[in-house]
């Protein structure tokens, strides 16, 4: 395909959708679309592949360089504090937002049966002591995620007190891998076009062009939970820092702006730095602020997997017990740390909330739905986690 990668995905959205709603005319077409859905699913599992390097890689990355964690001091603090508050608030914002959008299961296929039940979580103080991994590999290899983030954190934070030549040394070989994730992230996504049309031609194969409405629902819930996370949260913290919220905003729009044409932080970080100073941020705190929070800091993000973690439970009908549910917000909120600040990251690290909570098998055709409307999603999310980490700077400056 020719064009823009967001055009692509559409059309493979479309030319999908297309076809698997003639598909409930013609039982040829429609057995022919179900029987290439591997095809798709091959995708979802190249993915997931990028997943454990990501993590690592990027966080530790992140942890590594923010410098000797002893010596950090109150601009340190602050920074880490404002960063996991504003982060688990927009998880548990758009968990909200997620619970009471009218979200509807699909219909079950005449011959698909019922729907498999999934295994019961263990309580609430269970899951809480699961993060502390008893073995950092076993936890990688049986894609337990979130006791890996633990281990990965606990790590990186021990490097920063070695010597500067030492620690450089394991950063550089953790910064490689890094890079390595995101040129695959970026091959991932070329194939993305072909992998959407597909799933999506496949899953309205069997279940009807009724997930169209859902697919639009969820998009007007992530735009709403992005909204009231700025309203609720990020507004507020503004006024306490002393800001006055329409000059900060008219100031610092070319940053939002580039990061929401970009859907990349990183790219935006320059502009960002400028954006600060014009608005009276130290260069202190800008200097270690925005580029910390290019990297870790992404409410945005958080906000978006919580979301779409309940869309895709509420899709196939998947019981989200009050155990789940704490686990949707803890590991929308571990998730949103992991990640490069390029475009297609969020959409890896979703993996590990859907994983979180056991959705197995049905997080494929529930990423192939995400996917087709992630670009526009990814800018959303990309703008609100720009301005976080702008105003971030300026509440650990004041």
């Amino acid at each position: 395909m020719k064009g823009s990668l967001p055009r692509n995905i559409f059309a493979g959205l479309l030319i999908g959708t297309a076809l698997g709603t003639l598909s409930k005319f013609v039982p040829v077409l429609n057995s022919g679309l179900i029987a290439i859905e591997p095809i798709g699913t091959a995708f979802i599992r190249l993915v997931t592949m990028i997943v454990v390097p990501l993590v690592i890689a990027s966080l530790f990355t992140a942890v590594g360089s923010l410098g000797d964690i002893r010596r950090l001091g109150a601009i340190g603090g602050r920074t880490l504090s404002y960063f996991l508050i504003t982060t688990f608030l927009a998880a548990a914002i758009g968990f909200v937002v997620g619970m009471v959008a009218p979200f509807r299961p699909l219909p079950t296929p005449p011959a698909a049966g019922a729907a498999p039940t999934p295994s019961a979580l263990p309580s609430v103080p269970q899951q809480l002591l699961a993060l502390i991994p008893q073995n950092p590999f076993a936890a990688a290899a049986q894609g337990e995620l979130l006791p890996l983030i633990v281990a990965v954190c606990l790590f990186a934070a021990a490097t920063t007190t070695l010597p500067d030549e030492k620690r450089r040394q394991i950063l550089i070989a953790f910064e490689r891998l890094n890079d390595l994730s995101t040129i695959l992230i970026g091959w991932m996504m070329r194939l993305a076009p072909y992998a959407v049309f597909v799933l999506i031609a496949a899953t309205v194969a069997k279940f009807g062009a009724a997930l169209l409405g859902n697919l639009l629902t969820f998009a007007a819930a992530v735009v709403a939970a992005l909204i009231a996370h700025v309203a609720i949260v990020l507004v507020p913290a503004a006024r306490l820092a002393g800001v006055r919220i329409r000059e900060f905003l008219r100031e610092t729009s070319d940053a939002v702006m580039l990061a929401f044409a970009t859907a990349s932080s990183s790219a935006a970080l320059p502009v960002s730095m400028a954006a600060a100073k014009r608005v009276g941020v130290s260069e202190e705190a800008a200097g270690f602020v925005l580029p910390a929070g290019a990297t870790i800091d992404k409410n945005g993000a958080a906000a978006y997997k919580a979301v779409t973690a309940v869309f895709i439970a509420t899709l196939f009908g998947f019981p989200l017990t009050p155990a789940r549910q704490l686990t949707i917000v803890l590991a929308s909120t571990a998730a949103a740390f992991a990640g490069a600040g390029v475009p297609g990251s969020s959409l890896v690290t979703t993996l590990i909330v859907l994983n979180a909570i056991g959705l197995g098998t049905e997080a494929s055709a529930g990423i192939a739905l995400v996917a087709a409307i992630d670009r526009p999603l990814d800018m959303c999310r990309t703008a609100v986690n720009t301005l976080g980490n702008l105003i971030g700077s300026a509440w650990v400056d004041k």
